[in-house]
């Protein structure tokens, strides 16, 4: 197969320790006015206001909104912009987790080109450059900073939606571990398990000839060969040490590799895209109000397994990256089998709910959640195996059943 690639990613990523102090710099070669998306808690740390206190000093004038809540409820969009179209910001900045980077990414569309948010849900639907973004992230798991999505929850839909746009991409990421010191056990383990399973979808997904119309129809156009670079080094970096940060946070080198690995792996889906594992999570999340990161590891194993069948090769891969097979003797089909054993035993022990019973889906919303999930053609059409009504019905099933054998069927 001839080589064929697409990535699309901000202008300037800055990964390290210490790399918030970049962001006044950052910042005044972007414009003079600062609208600054967080939430109360982080607002309220000194570490924030050392890094307003920076940005002011540069010469810029900031408006700070901190009551991003989680999920992006659709309305708080609309009542940030109202609060700061009479300050006029040339820039938006994100600071904390993927809700803080997805309000700013929202906002910035909404000052830029007026209307409603959901005049621009879907793919493609965002007309021309937003206002520039710069995400800090404060948590290692959506990658937001480098995607070109925002989720919002819209009290008209059952389901959270998403506005996918490469103009959504930030015009800067940096990414400061030490951010992450204070992320709680809980958290460490649903925003690292979110990003390992973007990591594996991402690699794992449908691979379409090489198009040239292909990127400019899809914001997600399944796996290619850089995608695939960056989906095996968050792999690597997060089976080495995402139980580690799990179990001591205050040690940097670990939280170093799960933000690195949070970043590679964004960089990975977010041209690539995910599959199965998240579609299935946006009804099952809708329902027992879980966190998402939790909703699609629970499902990534079952996934994983269904997918084995046309996917043995990339599984492999991918179970050499988890650290497995060094000789590289062992067959495809059993290094496979390896790697989802490999993933449900670092999920377990970070505290991951095996089965979607254990998450509280009802045992009545089963086929419920099989049909909504089937109708997310962005993300079914990515996973490697076609899914009909009544193969996505076993798979849902196998995954509230914990029968990890039944998802292969």
């Amino acid at each position: 197969m001839s080589l064929f690639a697409a990535l699309r990613l901000p202008r300037e990523i800055l990964f390290g320790i210490g790399q918030r102090h970049a962001l006044a710099k950052v910042a005044s070669r972007t414009g003079r006015r600062a609208l600054v998306c967080t939430d109360a808690r982080f607002a309220a740390t000194p570490v924030f206001a050392e890094m307003i206190a920076a940005v002011e000093a540069a010469g810029i004038a900031v408006l700070v909104h901190d009551q991003t809540l989680p999920d992006v409820p659709r309305d708080t969009v609309a009542v940030c912009v109202e609060a700061a179209r009479g300050f006029e910001p040339d820039m938006v900045i994100g600071i904390g987790g993927g809700s803080c980077l997805d309000m700013a990414k929202c906002a910035s569309l909404l000052l830029a080109h007026g209307g409603a948010l959901d005049d621009y849900y879907g793919e493609f639907k965002v007309p021309a450059p937003v206002l520039p973004v710069i995400a800090v992230p404060t948590t290692a798991g959506t990658g937001s900073e480098v995607t070109p999505v925002a989720v919002v929850s819209d009290p008209d839909r059952i389901l959270k939606v998403g506005i996918s746009s490469p103009y959504l991409i930030a015009a800067a990421a940096i990414c400061d571990p030490e951010l992450t010191l204070s992320c709680p056990p809980a958290l460490t383990a649903v925003a690292g398990a979110d990003a390992l399973t973007h990591a594996i979808e991402a690699f794992t997904a449908m691979r379409r000839p090489g198009d040239p119309q292909l990127a400019q129809q899809h914001v997600f156009i399944g796996k290619s060969d850089l995608s695939d670079q960056f989906a095996l080094h968050a792999i690597r970096l997060l089976s080495r040490s995402l139980e580690k940060a799990f179990t001591d946070g205050s040690d940097i080198d670990a939280r170093a590799d799960v933000m690195m690995g949070a970043l590679a792996a964004g960089c990975a889906f977010g041209t690539a895209g995910t599959a199965a594992a998240h579609a299935v999570q946006y009804p099952v999340g809708a329902v027992t109000h879980t966190p998402h990161g939790l909703g699609v590891a629970t499902m990534l194993p079952y996934v994983m397994t269904y997918n084995r069948k046309v996917a043995a090769a990339e599984i492999a891969i991918v179970g050499r990256a988890l650290g497995l097979d060094p000789t590289g003797v062992e067959s495809d089909e059993t290094l496979a089998d390896a790697a989802i054993g490999e993933v449900s035993r670092l999920f377990a022990a970070i505290g991951i709910a095996p089965t979607l019973a254990r998450l509280g889906l009802p045992e009545d919303r089963i086929d419920w959640a099989a049909e909504q999930a089937l109708g997310i053609g962005r993300l079914i059409k990515n996973n490697p195996r076609p899914l009909d009504p009544a193969a996505m019905r076993g798979l849902v099933r196998a995954a509230y059943d914990g029968d990890l054998a039944a998802s292969a069927l």
